[in-house]
């Protein structure tokens, strides 16, 4: 399992050290020896809560400030997402929510960790990890979906990630 767990990290950090522009904000290519990941059944468990979720808010369309399927913003999409698959309580706001837990590096990425971007100069985005180089998010221009951090608008606008929860 020990090498299984290195294989992986070592997997993404290649995979996404490579990615980054000069500008890319907070993320720390070294992996963090601190940190403990967690093991396959826990996080196919934890993939499996997500994308249970993610599955009954597909499409609804973005409205800033919304909070129904009627139309949902960011993170009012993650605050929903973390209270109902996951049973934690955060805070409403992508401001607040991006103080919320630990910071670490694109190294130590794992699902269920918090992806934000700076996408203007005051404006902020925010995403859930889900595994595999994607994020479900309520997008702007197609609502509750899923994106790939290969992407490169969103690469490019990463600003930082934060684990919630170990």
């Amino acid at each position: 399992m020990r090498i299984f767990k290195l294989l992986l990290t070592s997997i993404v950090f290649i995979l996404f050290t490579g990615c980054f522009s000069s500008n890319s904000v907070a993320l720390n290519p070294k992996p963090n020896p601190n940190l403990k990941f967690r093991d396959y059944e826990e996080n196919q468990k934890l993939y499996n809560q997500l994308l249970a979720h993610y599955k009954q808010w597909k499409g609804v369309k973005y409205k800033y400030g919304g909070n129904s399927k009627k139309g949902i913003d960011c993170s009012a999409f993650v605050q929903n997402t973390y209270r109902d698959a996951l049973r934690i309580k955060i805070p409403r706001t992508t401001k607040l929510q991006s103080q919320v837990g630990q910071e670490i590096g694109m190294a130590d990425l794992q699902i269920g960790d918090l992806i934000f971007f700076k996408t203007g100069y005051k404006t902020r985005h925010v995403g859930i990890y889900i595994g595999g180089g994607e994020f479900m998010h309520a997008s702007t221009k197609v609502g509750v979906t899923i994106s790939s951090l290969d992407n490169p608008y969103y690469i490019k606008q990463i600003w930082k990630i934060q684990r919630v929860f170990n």
